[in-house]
């Protein structure tokens, strides 16, 4: 039996197996509102097997959004068009997870996709289109240069917006829970708002927020400590970290373990392991390029972890599960290509009775019916 597609129990949730779609931005919603296309996006990842399927980074502030169009949950207006998505995950089998973050100074940039601020007059007119001040740890914008994607100069966070964080956090995981989530991971990494107060590269602080590794450690681990407050105790609370920033002077392997011993202490049961976000971050890619950040993490902190990064491949997956090097697998680019990619991986990976068993039942029996019409049209050739 595959360890990848094993049933795995976290508290009081158990996911079918260990693949699981990673939270990719849409930037599609109007006001934080998840819509149509959301579903639509979302539906097929669970229909097509994987085990928790979490959504897009959803901003806890409408200033925490990376653009504007990005998912929010800081109004009650948001919860009813999740709460849709979440219900329709769960009755397909997955575990209905949602990402929690804050995009600091890396906000009200351009939509992605389009890699400008291009937006038509109709969208402005329509009130599509919005801009606002990000915010940060310290003055210091993500990048160099403007760009065409749009980074701007932040202002450094002042102490009562610093100590308003963790309840803004802990509102948004409220709103989740009463949409149905069952499975949060709060957004550490990639250069967003936490991991800027975790990395000397953006920190310069002076005060108890910034300077010694403590310090940069307490604001993302009083926002933990307050969403485990509220987040039932018997539903799991994951971490997203970027284990090493990859530029000198950031945060290295080392400092991820530490801070993952002290995210177990407040209650985190998954920390998944990514690496960059930073203006300059230089690392050499391939698949499975980030495993080796997991297993130290696990290893070295006694917690469970998630791989990311380039594991597309069903034996790949399945060997960072069987070797021990993570509890995890998260897809992300691999998932949009082939949303059945679970279902398919049962046929790779063998030792599975019955592969069409999970396949939605709508379309499991034609499959299957197929398949053997044509086993059975080549035995009589």
């Amino acid at each position: 039996m595959s360890k990848l597609l094993e049933p795995v129990t976290i508290r009081g949730v158990t996911m079918r197996n260990r693949a699981v779609l990673s939270p990719m931005c849409q930037y599609s919603a109007r006001h934080g509102v998840a819509n149509d296309w959301h579903f639509a996006h979302l539906a097929r990842f669970a229909m097509g097997g994987f085990g928790t399927v979490i959504v897009e980074a959803t901003g806890v502030v409408p200033e925490g959004r990376i653009t504007y169009g990005c998912l929010g949950l800081w109004d009650d207006a948001q919860v009813g068009p999740l709460a849709r998505i979440a219900s329709f995950l769960a009755a397909e089998g997955a575990v209905p997870g949602i990402q929690l973050g804050h995009a600091g100074r890396k906000a009200s940039t351009a939509l992605w996709y389009r890699g400008a601020f291009d937006e038509t007059p109709e969208e402005r007119m329509a009130g599509a289109f919005e801009e606002w001040e990000p915010l940060a740890p310290s003055a210091l914008m993500h990048a160099a240069e403007p760009g065409p994607s749009g980074f701007k100069r932040p202002r450094a966070m002042s102490a009562a917006e610093i100590e308003a964080l963790p309840g803004q956090f802990a509102a948004a995981a409220r709103r989740a829970l009463r949409a149905g989530f069952k499975f949060v991971e709060l957004h550490m990494a990639h250069g967003y708002l936490l991991n800027q107060f975790l990395s000397p590269l953006a920190n310069h602080r002076t005060d108890e927020w910034g300077g010694s590794r403590e310090n940069r450690m307490r604001l993302p681990l009083a926002v933990v400590r307050e969403v485990r407050s509220v987040w039932p105790e018997d539903l799991p609370l994951a971490v997203r970290i970027s284990t090493v920033d990859a530029v000198e002077g950031g945060v290295t392997v080392e400092d991820s373990i530490a801070l993952a011993r002290a995210l177990k202490a407040e209650g985190v049961d998954v920390v998944t392991c990514s690496s960059g976000g930073f203006d300059g971050a230089r690392f050499s890619v391939g698949p499975g390029y980030q495993v080796a950040h997991a297993r130290a993490v696990r290893e070295g902190a006694g917690i469970a972890t998630m791989a990311v990064g380039l594991l597309g491949a069903p034996e790949e997956a399945e060997a960072v599960i069987a070797e021990g090097a993570a509890d995890f697998v998260a897809l992300g680019r691999p998932a949009l290509d082939n949303p059945n990619w679970p279902l398919h991986a049962r046929f790779a990976l063998g030792g599975c009775e019955d592969p069409y068993g999970e396949w939605p039942k709508q379309e499991g029996f034609a499959i299957r019916n197929m398949d053997r019409a044509l086993k059975a049209r080549m035995f009589q050739s």
